[in-house]
């Protein structure tokens, strides 16, 4: 009778378990993948998977699963009730029809559980043989098979003490919990596929001057596409005509609406708020952002940390104490003068007990909660190797241009001689609206924002590496460095001591001369994120060492560096060299990391144990490195590394329970302290604690959730 509430409490922890986690089906995980996302590697369940699946959609799959289950829960009902617990528990006094004996008429319902509802584990036990694998699929195999085996050549050789119940009851609680755990599966699959979805189904395309609306399946790269106010952005693309605003807090984690002129990028997906758009479109399909999105995730969430596979290889041979212990027990409480029956409620209490589920979640868990934690901050690991690296990490090495500054140079000081501000500043930047230089733009920008005349220019000349000349409303007028004034014989007279004065702060002097006179000097300088220096605090708060590297000067690199609180600069550094500076901190013992977003860090990215690149870096940069930061953010640094250390803690947390846990056990269920304590592990209490084993490290990982994280 005790035998029949095993398989109730058996798979109990997988119902629960698997409204938690996708993560642990043993069906083809791979069915029905979301296009155009590209299916990750196999994993190891795929190499354990049902054959009776092979081919099916998920739906299918899901709709196969409950007919096997069904079969199995309609047939267990009388197989329980003509058992000797229906008989002896339940009072169940009907005697079994035709005249048939009760085993007998259990043994003709149990067929076709047996051969139909529970063929599909036989068939997953002998796929993990034939991979030279041991895995859960081998125990409910072996479990369901030995009971019904046994049962049979009691039945044929006259009857007996049978485990039909016990048999048909376990395999439909198995498929039970399969049924629910694809299911969630199932709405997983849909959850990713709404992300891609978030692109509308068609788009305006502009042919011979009018919007054509077609298949945004159809839209190729190159096509102008026409975008109004409410509308969403139909791929990846680039502004060519209007000013907007565009929400783009689906993938960026941005809240605010972005501000988009000609020349800047629109994401696929995101929605246009205010202004009219034509942009040309640059990526489509599986290449924009929002699907490589979707596959960096799943790819995250399918592949395994360096613990994962030695978690993998425990299991395995605990799979192999299971049934080598099963079997052990069996025979030393036979040899010990015990019934079969006696042996078998041992053997089969051994069995369950060792079942390695909590073994298997044990980093699964972690890595799926972890990865989703990244995600919600914009933070992706690209691998589980990732997160498990980040949390080992004492020090991050951060590029100053575009990672720890906007990479956009600002006017901070305006000083006027012998004319008045407005007048020198009107000057200036009508010769600098010429040019396309980053100095010239953010003059240029200075002085639309101050609202001051445009006045026309004639004669503009740029002067390569030293600025620029132009008639300005018929004034001579030059920007540039000390350089171009000095071959031109203007000398700086009073502006001397200031252009040296803010040469010395780190900030680039922009000379401005009228007429052959100097006539003021315009400081500029890349501005500090606004979240810079809180990441830095938070790193140092975390015991992580920040060292800056950069081309700069030394002067600029220790402003910045000052402003932020870092203590460690690497200035005027080769873009070629990083690298190099990368391993001389690895040959003194650091673990580190690198932080950066152009093409010319991509070497250093990929010699750092690990790669963070800012997300509006370049294709490179983020193809090399192991974490995105997608919202470029410096403050989702310290986020990535708490994630990580977090991840781990709750993986040895979980591993360190699991072997704990069967260590424990496994020598109380075989009924070692049984003759000198009378300590006997009752079959249904082992697997009651299985079942809470393996929720105790479900609802571990998900306290991963409730991690502390620097605020956005």
């Amino acid at each position: 009778a005790r035998v029949a509430l095993i398989p109730a409490f058996w798979y109990l922890h997988t119902l629960i378990i698997s409204t938690l986690s996708d993560t642990l089906h043993v069906c083809d995980p791979m069915a029905e993948p979301v296009a155009p996302v590209a299916p990750a590697g196999p994993s190891p369940h795929e190499v354990m998977g049902h054959g009776g699946h092979g081919g099916m959609s998920m739906d299918d799959m899901v709709r196969d699963m409950r007919r096997r289950f069904l079969v199995a829960a309609v047939l267990s009902v009388p197989i329980l009730l003509w058992s000797p617990i229906g008989r002896e528990v339940l009072g169940f006094g009907v005697p079994a029809p035709f005249g048939l004996r009760d085993d007998v008429f259990s043994l003709l319902l149990s067929l076709p559980v047996v051969f139909y509802s529970a063929w599909i584990f036989f068939d997953g036990a002998v796929r993990a043989l034939r991979a030279k694998t041991l895995d859960m699929m081998v125990l409910v195999a072996v479990g369901v098979g030995t009971g019904w085996l046994y049962s049979l050549g009691v039945t044929l050789t006259g009857g007996g003490e049978v485990f039909y119940e016990a048999a048909t009851v376990l395999t439909a609680f198995v498929l039970l919990g399969h049924w629910f755990e694809m299911r969630a599966r199932g709405g997983a699959n849909k959850a990713v596929r709404s992300l891609l979805e978030l692109a509308p189904s068609t788009a305006l395309v502009v042919r011979d001057g009018e919007p054509v609306e077609v298949s945004t399946a159809d839209v190729q790269v190159g096509d102008l596409l026409l975008v109004r106010p409410g509308a969403k952005v139909p791929t990846d693309a680039v502004v060519e005509v209007g000013d907007s605003e565009v929400d783009e807090s689906m993938v960026t984690g941005e809240s605010l609406p972005v501000a988009k002129a000609p020349g800047a990028e629109v994401i696929g997906g995101s929605i246009n708020t205010t202004g009219t758009l034509r942009v040309r479109a640059t990526r489509v399909g599986a290449d924009t952002a929002l699907a490589q999105i979707v596959a960096m995730v799943q790819e995250a969430q399918n592949s395994k940390a360096p613990g994962q596979r030695l978690a993998d290889r425990a299991a395995f041979w605990l799979v192999l104490v299971a049934l080598i212990g099963g079997s052990a027990t069996f025979l030393l409480w036979l040899a010990a003068g015990e019934t079969v029956q006696t042996a078998m409620l041992f053997a089969i209490t051994v069995v369950v007990i060792t079942c390695p589920d909590a073994l298997g979640l044990a980093t699964p868990t972690a890595i799926m909660v972890g990865t989703g934690l990244g995600a919600q901050r914009g933070v992706l690991f690209k691998n589980a190797t990732a997160l498990e690296t980040s949390a080992r990490i004492d020090t991050v090495v951060m590029d100053k241009t575009g990672t720890l500054t906007t990479g956009q140079p600002a006017v901070t000081d305006v000083i006027a001689v012998g004319l008045a501000e407005t007048e020198m500043l009107t000057l200036a930047a009508a010769v600098e609206r010429e040019s396309e230089h980053p100095l010239a733009r953010a003059i240029a920008d200075l002085a639309a924002g101050r609202g001051l005349d445009r006045l026309p220019t004639t004669g503009f000349h740029n002067v390569p590496g030293q600025g620029a000349t132009a008639q300005v409303d018929g004034r001579s007028v030059i920007v540039g460095n000390r350089r171009l004034l000095t071959g031109a014989n203007i000398e700086l007279g009073a502006l001397a001591g200031p252009y040296d004065d803010l040469a010395v702060a780190g900030r680039t002097a922009v000379l401005v001369a009228v007429d052959g006179r100097a006539a003021g000097v315009i400081a500029l300088a890349d501005a500090s994120r606004a979240t810079a220096a809180a990441a830095i605090a938070a790193l140092h708060e975390s015991g992580v060492a920040v060292v800056m590297l950069t081309g700069d000067n030394e002067g600029t690199a220790r402003r910045i560096a000052d402003q932020l609180g870092i203590d460690t600069v690497i200035a005027e550094v080769l873009p070629g060299d990083k690298a190099d500076k990368i391993a001389e901190l690895q040959r003194a013992g650091k673990r580190v990391a690198m932080v950066g977003d152009g093409g010319n860090d991509a070497p250093a990215l990929a010699t750092a144990d690990l790669g963070i690149a800012i997300g509006t870096g370049t294709d490179v940069a983020i193809e090399t490195a192991d974490v995105v930061l997608m919202r470029s953010d410096p403050l989702d640094v310290p986020v990535a590394l708490r994630i990580g250390r977090g991840t781990l803690r709750k993986m040895r947390q979980n591993l360190g329970w699991a072997v704990g846990y069967n260590a424990i056990a496994l020598p109380i269920a075989a009924g070692v302290f049984a003759p000198a304590f009378g300590l006997v592990l009752r079959p249904e209490i082992a697997a009651l604690s299985m079942s809470g084993s393996s929720l105790i490290v479900a609802v571990n990982a998900l306290l991963l959730k409730r991690l502390r994280l620097p605020a956005a």
